[in-house]
């Protein structure tokens, strides 16, 4: 029976035509594999299965997934990122811990990432809630002032008022979940529009797996978005929430879906 294996343009400009050829031959792809995203196994030669190609400064892993987790494409990463990711796919087990303030790029603010689940319509949904650790500027300038909200609108992300409904998808964004772990959000680079880190995790972060259920159900991540003591670190789902709906009250609230991994 014939590899159903997708090897998307940009991948095989990154590996090559021969090494492409011989992935879609068969001579180099594994019949079974771990899904990179949901980490179930898959089998390229009984269902679609995507070639995903992590690209570090120095080094690149070819990944596998299920056509419907992920499509095939090139994501960067740090070095750092890409070995913790190599050795998580080897078997060395998860890495992460609890979240902890990461770099936002391009605008280098310090952020803080919690991963939950929001209720909106009588269905959860994963979400993703991003609040800085002190103002944030805009680029080129040293304020006074905080131009968070500003810069992600400007960006597509929209004013939430009540978590009532589901906010718009954000196309050209994404949420990248690789080995069953949180690793990036991703925005459109300047240019050719590939994926680049908006942020990324200094060590991929835990999930739990209703969290990862919901995600892979809905392929999609709400990313909500306050000013600084807007939120806080809060311990449970349900003080999250409340913090969330007091934040929209207030007008310090935006918000978007992210599709997964940047389809």
């Amino acid at each position: 029976m014939p590899r159903m294996l997708d090897v998307s343009d940009e991948v095989r400009a990154e590996i090559g035509d021969e090494e492409a050829d011989r992935l879609l031959a068969g001579e180099t792809a594994p019949g079974s594999y771990d899904c990179t995203s949901c980490r179930t196994p898959g089998d390229c030669e009984q269902e679609r299965t995507s070639t995903v190609l992590f690209i570090g400064e120095e080094t690149a892993v070819l990944a596998f997934a299920h056509a419907g987790c992920l499509p095939s494409q090139v994501v960067k990463v740090t070095e750092e990122q890409l070995q913790g990711a190599v050795k998580a796919i080897s078997g060395g087990g998860p890495l992460g811990g609890a979240p902890e303030p990461e770099k936002a790029v391009p605008e280098q603010a310090v952020l803080g990432v919690t991963s939950g689940l929001v209720l909106i319509a009588g269905e959860l949904h994963p979400a993703l809630v991003v609040e800085p650790t002190a103002p944030v500027v805009r680029p080129g300038t040293n304020g006074p002032g905080d131009e968070f909200l500003p810069l992600l609108i400007e960006q597509g992300f929209m004013p939430v008022t009540e978590l009532a409904t589901v906010p718009p998808v954000l196309h050209g964004w994404s949420v990248l979940l690789a080995v069953g772990q949180l690793h990036a959000v991703l925005q459109p680079g300047a240019g050719d529009g590939r994926p680049v880190a908006w942020w990324q995790a200094h060590q991929p972060l835990q999930v739990t797996e209703g969290w990862r259920t919901a995600a892979n159900k809905h392929q999609q991540v709400l990313m909500f978005a306050a000013p600084v003591g807007s939120i806080g670190r809060q311990p449970r789902e349900d003080l999250l929430r409340d913090a969330l709906d007091k934040a929209a009250a207030g007008g310090r609230l935006v918000a978007a879906a992210l599709p997964l991994a940047g389809t």
